[in-house]
């Protein structure tokens, strides 16, 4: 049975009732919980099992038991890390009015900037720097864009409230540079060129943040929450969401 927790393969399903499985779940809490303090304290590129281990106080081998190796621990960092932030943004975005789709944006845009800035080495592990020697495993892919889905919804509204039409020209051109096939599968009738602005837009909301939590705003920016605010605004302009 596949674990929902670590992604690992059990040959025997356990009830997850038993006092058996809540104290494997209750253990594998605590190895992720001790792996994101290590994650604050050194980074990615320096964690380990043998890390996580010493810290608790165990031998490596006993956690061999939860996570075949480092790979493994990480892939489960990472695909809570994406569920926290999806859960964010949804919660956020799903309590507004949905016919207010610029308000709905800056809902969206406002949970994942909170997220990141209280989440810094989390956001690190998600879009900071390639760990070395790491290659995320398609388990990760459905975590990963609950986020882009909640995007992809404001737009796909704005434009059905528009009524914006498709031009097959302007899908032929930015066909050049986009997978437009594989975007229409979550933005079926959104033109073009938005889906262009749409590429456009999402690199600079997680760019800004980039930017600001890897300190690149120094002495240059006073005020973060006011700045992204501001971006936020000419964002949802560029896209065409309507106030």
């Amino acid at each position: 049975m596949l674990s929902e927790v670590t992604g690992r393969c059990d040959t025997v399903p356990m009830d997850q009732s038993s006092p058996r499985a809540i104290a494997r779940a209750n253990q594998i809490v605590l190895i992720k919980s001790t792996a994101r303090r290590l994650l604050a304290e050194h980074g990615a590129s320096g964690l380990s099992l043998r890390e996580v281990a010493r810290e608790m106080g165990q031998t490596s081998s006993a956690l061999y038991r939860y996570f075949a190796n480092r790979d493994e621990l990480l892939t489960a960092l990472i695909l809570d890390a994406y569920d926290e932030l999806g859960a964010a943004t949804e919660r956020a975005e799903g309590r507004v009015d949905r016919s207010a789709v610029r308000d709905r944006w800056f809902a969206a845009g406002r949970a994942i900037r909170r997220w990141a800035v209280g989440h810094p080495h989390e956001y690190a592990l998600l879009f900071g720097s390639p760990v070395p020697g790491y290659h995320a495993p398609e388990d990760t892919v459905a975590a990963a864009t609950r986020v882009t889905m909640v995007i992809a919804g404001i737009v796909n509204d704005a434009c059905a409230a528009r009524s914006l039409p498709s031009d097959p020209r302007e899908d032929a051109r930015v066909d050049r540079f986009l997978e437009v096939g594989n975007l229409r599968v979550t933005m079926p009738d959104v033109p073009g060129d938005v889906l262009a602005r749409s590429i456009m837009v999402w690199a600079e909301l997680f760019g800004f943040l980039s930017f600001e939590l890897f300190g690149h705003y120094r002495h240059t920016v006073r005020s973060a929450p006011q700045f992204f605010d501001e971006t936020l605004d000419a964002m949802g302009s560029f896209v065409g969401l309507a106030d």
